[in-house]
């Protein structure tokens, strides 16, 4: 079932009329009904399903249950549900408000701020609203008129009429006048703060409460310009966007539709009645009714009479990825753009030693020093990506064991998100490599790539359709893991002749060490071995077993590509000239099978970041 049919959320504040029972249907057995919050997701008000399968369940049980992907992928960047939208019946004045960016509100609420759009459904013949100042004020003069209840005299106060639409940025103070019926699509929040309230009381006979001091912090003082810039939507942003449907019953009575996979729709019905159908079923609508189409639903066909609002999310524009490379020495953190490009960076020691709420404390508290140094708000990024040695459980987001950092079964996720409101995706750092060396490095041509790197250990990664392959289970791929040499060197697994043991830069150094009798770098190893027989031989026999290792990975996988990374990786061709004929000797059927490409990783420290920013 892909159409859902919606009932709302009821609100009776002081200021509300009983329209939307009279006018609209609303079922309410109270006298004053202000708001129906048509489409919610917000704990304050969630709407429920009346049709089909998840009748009498919350919208967002029904996301629950059938996952994520119905919202659509440009969802996949808010945690929570984006938008709430509402019909809003105001027999008086609203209070004058305002309400404060992502920001501020994460900061001081621990919920989203609040952009949002009104169309004026109906208004009385002298109705008007107030949006934002006739004139610039100071800081000392707003507070001064709210002290003084003068404030009034300053707001721009705007006559409407049926069919205007305002969009109300986050800072703007504003207010909805007496006799007007709006629709409203918003951002999924319910905070608001109240500057002026005409000296009314609430239901405990009590003036309601006033926030003064934050909305003198978040309040844009200066005259808001109306401009087109939407056209030719009613309103967009990167929040929503929303478009008018009109079918007049006679030239226009049909209107077909497809929900792609990109967004679900919402849509609202604002007059009119007649039928929403796709290829499974049929439903009937009427004024005030609200429907969800889940995204990748395909074709829907609206036929009758009808005004509605069609809410949906794009792309967001200029949008910024976090990507959070940790190590057991160093954390690297980089704000990634649409381009793969790292625009902002910072290096921090991670210190493992210490308790590991404390490591992601300072992680997430310089990440936020580094989007507020660039200028970048929280509500540009998309999400963020971690990677983090060990055993990753991807799904739960949680570190289940990491030797190099002394980490064990720590929630990451939920951890870093105290810090960082956005989806947040964890994945093992080797495959991080892996996935950023395919983003935006030597894979970049490729879909199909395995990585090794050759360092401390051997890290390995496996990327498949673009994707990072872990299997079916926590743990994901240890290529450096397999056993090369039965009963051979001890590996720090525990368990003896795996490629690490062998092909390390660690290994090399000790094979070096026993040949010659001294301590040597890889890199005066392999420069030496140019004009020793003894460590040419060494390199020699390290060469062949790091190409024993490739070979066996290259038979299982059939990658289109191999790159190497780590420290070793630096010997460029003196490395891969010789595991390129590794491969031609020994992948299955030799140079009659598509033998793979063997490239050198070419963004170093930045692969790991990139990776990690690349999960999202």
């Amino acid at each position: 079932m892909s159409i859902l049919k919606l009932k709302p959320s009821c609100k009776d504040y002081l200021w509300g009329g009983h329209r939307l029972v009279e006018e609209y249907g609303k079922e309410y057995e109270g006298d004053v009904l202000a708001e129906t919050w048509e489409l919610s997701c917000h704990p304050d008000g969630p709407s429920m399903i009346s049709n089909g399968k998840y009748k009498g369940k919350t919208l967002q049980e029904y996301i629950d249950e059938e996952g994520k992907s119905v919202l659509g992928i440009h969802c996949r960047r808010f945690r929570d549900f984006p938008i709430l939208t509402k019909f809003i019946d105001a027999r008086d004045n609203l209070s004058i408000q305002v309400h404060p960016d992502n920001r501020y509100a994460l900061k001081n609420e621990g919920q989203y701020g609040k952009t949002e759009m009104w169309y004026v459904m109906d208004a009385g013949k002298d109705a008007f609203l107030y949006y934002g100042f006739r004139k610039e004020i100071s800081r000392e003069e707003f507070a001064e008129r709210i002290q003084e209840d003068t404030l009034l005299e300053v707001l721009n106060a705007v006559p409407v009429q049926k069919g205007d639409v305002l969009f109300i940025e986050s800072g703007t103070i504003h207010a909805i006048g007496k006799d007007i019926l709006i629709a409203e699509i918003q951002q999924n929040s319910n905070v608001t703060y109240r500057v002026y309230d005409y000296g009314r009381v609430g239901k405990d006979g009590k003036k309601r409460d006033l926030h003064i001091e934050k909305a003198l912090a978040v309040t844009n003082r200066i005259p808001i310009i109306k401009d087109n810039s939407s056209y030719p939507h009613v309103a967009d942003c990167d929040y929503f966007t929303v478009d008018k449907l009109n079918l007049d019953g006679k030239v226009m009575q049909k209107l077909t539709g497809k929900v792609s996979e990109e967004s679900f729709a919402s849509i609202l019905i604002l007059d009119g009645e007649g039928t929403i159908s796709d290829q499974k079923e049929m439903l009937n609508y009427k004024k005030g009714d609200s429907f969800f189409l889940s995204a990748g639903s395909g074709e829907y066909t609206i036929e009758g009479s009808c005004d509605a609002l069609i809410t949906t999310i794009r792309e967001k524009s200029a949008q910024v990825r976090i990507g959070i490379d940790i190590g057991g020495t160093d954390t690297k953190i980089g704000l990634v753009d649409i381009h793969q490009k790292i625009i902002a960076y910072k290096k921090i020691k991670t210190n493992a030693m210490r308790p590991a709420k404390e490591v992601i404390g300072e992680i997430g508290k310089t990440t936020l020093e580094l989007l507020e140094r660039q200028g970048i708000a929280m509500d540009q990024c998309v999400g963020a990506g971690i990677g983090v040695p060990g055993t990753i459980d991807r799904k739960c987001g949680i570190v289940r064991y990491s030797n190099n950092i002394r980490w064990e079964n720590v929630d990451i996720v939920k951890e870093m998100g105290n810090y960082l409101p956005i989806p947040i995706y964890i994945a093992n750092d080797a495959d991080c490599a892996a996935l950023g060396e395919v983003a935006a490095g030597a894979g970049k041509e490729y879909l199909d790539v395995i990585m090794l790197t050759l360092g401390t250990g051997v890290g390995g990664g496996i990327v498949l359709d673009g994707n990072i392959y872990e299997g079916r289970r926590i743990g994901g791929s240890e290529l450096g893991h397999m056993v090369i040499v039965e009963n051979g060197e001890p590996c720090t697994c525990g368990r003896r002749g795996c490629l690490e043991a062998y092909a390390s830069a660690t290994a090399l150094v000790r094979e070096a060490g026993r040949a010659v009798g001294r301590e040597m770098t890889p890199e005066e190893i392999f420069a030496a071995a140019e004009n020793d027989a003894v460590l040419g031989e060494v390199v020699e026999t390290y060469i062949r077993r790091l190409g024993t290792g490739i070979v066996n990975i290259v038979n299982i996988f059939r990658p289109q590509l191999v790159i190497v990374g780590g420290g070793i990786s630096v010997q460029g061709e003196a490395l891969i000239r010789p595991l390129k004929e590794s491969l031609k000797q020994g992948c299955f059927g030799g140079e009659k099978s598509e033998i793979p490409e063997i490239e050198i990783a070419i963004l170093g420290g930045e692969a790991g970041m990139i990776g990690a920013a690349s999960l999202i």
